[in-house]
């Protein structure tokens, strides 16, 4: 509180001045009142000190303002010395503790901390009590009931206390549409009643039958007998109305909110017979009145009162007929057993101790005369180590039918099922051949034999597939896009269809690698960086022939006992147009040519160019020759023990060329068993592919 200014003395122009006298006590009075008693003397000192100690508390003490709410609470100070003037306190600095209370509210408790400040306001406003909330919502009974959110009980609830303030009340009934008011709450422990009119979210529907007494079932649950009036809420609705020995009657209907309904009386039709329907054999087809109903076993219903008319009908079986009559909701049975309609067959197999089974059913030898239904069945015959043979047989009364099978074996049908001709993803097409067993080589005596010519006993066990022309620059391109089969004489080796040409062994090899890459199969030859260091002899992946298979290819024409010695036959010279060989042509830069022969080409032809051999595999012998897969070797001498499906020697210097070319035209070479060899590129040899049959 700030300080006031004290009041001045206040003096008149007619007042006289007071002058001071001088005042002595008589002697005697003087000691007395200098011997007061030591008591007087206490007293005295104790007022001075409560004077001095209010002063203090005057100067030291803080004015203190309490603003509270409600006007009228009472209000106390404890914890420190405190002095009401009016409507403030003299209170000094530090914490004191507050209570305060009114009639209908919280008690206040609660430390005040008094600062620094002279003069100093609190505001202190006291919480209502709750009130009370007489809720009426008439003869709803079982409703929720919701404050701000909460439920806070069921209907019929006597009394709700509730804070003081604004609050949302909600109040929801199963079968009454959710009713939400805004209420305001005095509090202070004061009643209020609140009266709420749920409004019906359903309606009255009547339901009536004839005939009367029958159960009427809404959504799934029961609602009485007819004729009865129900609470339904509003909606969609499905009704089921069922009443012994009649058909249920079902319907859905829609109902608005208190707009009752009187539905139309509803008509029951008596229920069907109920009748179980059997066969034998059983799946026999059935039709009532002419209207497929199944097969047997079968259950079907029948209209009560009335004459119906069912047959049974089945392949291979004679058809039955029936009349039935059945009663309302009645149960009944028809049995019938059914005609079989047989035909004889008589069955002939190979081999002869064959088992027949009709059906999955044994029924013996697969050799006999028997009678079998007239309709369609499955006919399976087996031996073991065979193949079995099965069919759909249909049997036909009146007519002599017969079955022969002849039973194949399991490597009869592999075999059978090999492709004699493939085609790779790069256009070449290769032939299958079962080879045998025959003679390498050429006799002393024959004319124009070299020494490395000797004389084999082979055995080729495995089938191959070799391919019937060699292969083009256009498919060597796809491997080597880069390589060049260059020009002789100005004439060009390098067209597409032309043999492709100056390809060494080893590049020869990488292409059959790459071109069983391309068909996902194993590489025959085993590969160190860009060097082939062996092969794989198990794979079954492109190569390049053997000089046995290619050989055999060759030479072999029908009977492995009588070799081709020429590719035309036994004799020179070649038979005109033959093959591409050295001819007049050729004559400026050929040293041997064959006289008055004349090919059409100077150089390479396009492959396939001449007609194939007996074998159906083109240029076997002139046009190019051919890389094989051996390395080379001068051959041992035939031994009674044939080779057995030789690949070469295991390592050498240089690898066999087989066959002649364009650049040939002496005895020598013409002849099919003619051996070459090298390790470096030619413009006269070239090569063709192969690959083992797999497994």
């Amino acid at each position: 509180m700030s300080e006031q200014p004290l009041p001045q003395p206040h003096y008149s122009a007619d007042d006289e001045p007071i002058v001071p006298i001088d005042f002595t006590l008589p002697g005697a009075e003087r000691n007395r009142l200098i011997k007061l008693p030591k008591t007087v003397n206490l007293v005295v000192g104790g007022i001075l000190l409560v004077f001095f100690g209010i002063s203090w508390f005057v100067l030291t003490a803080r004015s203190v303002f309490f603003d509270v709410l409600p006007i009228g609470s009472t209000l106390t100070v404890a914890g420190q010395l405190s002095v009401q003037a009016g409507e403030r306190y003299l209170i000094r600095q530090g914490t004191v503790e507050v209570t305060v209370s009114a009639e209908g509210y919280y008690d206040f408790i609660g430390e005040l901390n008094i600062g620094e400040e002279q003069a100093q306001t609190f505001k202190l406003e006291l919480t209502p009590l709750p009130g009370f909330l007489d809720l009426d919502t008439g003869a709803v009974i079982g409703a929720e009931v919701s404050v701000d959110g909460e439920l806070v009980g069921i209907t019929p609830l006597l009394q709700l206390e509730m804070a003081a303030g604004e609050h949302t009340l909600r109040v929801q009934g199963d079968r009454y549409e959710p009713l939400e008011v805004n209420v305001s709450m005095e509090g202070r422990s004061t009643s209020q009643t609140l009266s709420l009119a749920l409004v019906r979210a359903w309606a009255n529907v009547a339901f009536a039958t004839t005939p009367a007494g029958a159960t009427v079932i809404i959504d799934g649950i029961d609602a009485g007998l007819t004729p009865v009036s129900a609470q339904v809420l509003a909606g969609k609705h499905e009704v089921v109305v069922k009443l012994a020995a009649h058909k249920a009657w079902t319907d859905t209907f829609s109902v608005v909110a208190r707009e009752d309904i009187n539905l139309p009386e509803i008509t029951l039709e008596q229920a069907d017979g109920l009748v179980l329907l059997r066969s034998t054999p059983t799946n026999a087809s059935v039709t009532v009145d002419g209207t497929f109903q199944g097969q047997t076993p079968l259950e079907i219903t029948l209209r009560p009162g009335t004459n119906h008319n069912l047959v049974f009908f089945l392949n291979g079986y004679q058809e039955e007929s029936r009349q039935i009559s059945t009663n309302a909701a009645a149960e009944s049975a028809v049995n019938v057993t059914l005609e079989a309609i047989t035909s004889s067959v008589q069955i002939s197999t190979t081999p002869a101790d064959a088992e027949l089974f009709i059906n999955g059913t044994a029924r013996g030898s697969a050799n006999q005369n028997i009678e079998l239904l007239a309709a369609s069945q499955t006919i399976e015959i087996r031996r073991a180590g065979f193949v079995p043979y099965t069919t759909t047989f249909i049997s036909r009364p009146g007519f002599a039918q017969e079955l022969t099978v002849e039973l194949k074996s399991e490597e009869q049908l592999r075999v059978e099922s090999i492709k004699q001709d493939i085609t790779t993803v790069n256009g070449q097409t290769l032939k299958l051949v079962y080879p045998g067993n025959f003679v390498m080589g050429a006799s002393r005596r024959e004319a124009g034999r070299q020494a490395n010519e000797v004389i084999r006993n082979v055995s080729l066990t495995k089938p191959f597939y070799l391919s019937h022309a060699e292969v083009s620059n256009a498919q060597f391109a796809a491997f080597d896009a880069e390589h060049t089969s260059g020009v002789v004489e100005g004439r060009t080796l390098n067209n597409d269809t032309q043999p492709v040409v100056r390809v060494t062994w080893e590049q020869a090899a990488l292409y059959c690698n790459w071109l069983s890459a391309q068909e996902n199969l194993p590489a025959f030859y085993t590969v160190t960086g860009d060097v082939v260091n062996g092969i794989n002899p198990t794979s079954i992946g492109y190569r390049l022939p053997t000089e046995a298979e290619w050989d055999w290819a060759a030479r072999v024409n029908g009977d492995p006992s009588s070799l081709l010695k020429f590719p035309w036959g036994a004799e020179l010279p070649p038979p005109d147009n033959h093959g591409n060989y050295a001819d007049i042509s050729a004559a400026n830069f050929l040293g041997r040519i064959l006289v008055n022969y004349n090919d059409g080409y100077m150089g390479s032809a396009p492959v396939g160019s001449f007609a194939a051999n007996t074998n159906g595999f083109y240029d076997m012998g002139g046009n190019v020759a051919e890389w094989v897969n051996d390395f080379y070797g001068t051959g041992a001498a035939a031994s009674n023990a044939p080779e057995l499906n030789p690949v070469g020697p295991d390592s050498g210097t240089y690898h066999v060329i087989r066959g002649s070319s364009w650049a040939h035209g002496t005895v020598t070479e013409l002849r099919l068993s003619f051996r070459d060899y090298n390790n470096a590129e030619r413009d006269d040899v070239g090569f063709r592919i192969a690959r083992y049959l797999g497994e």
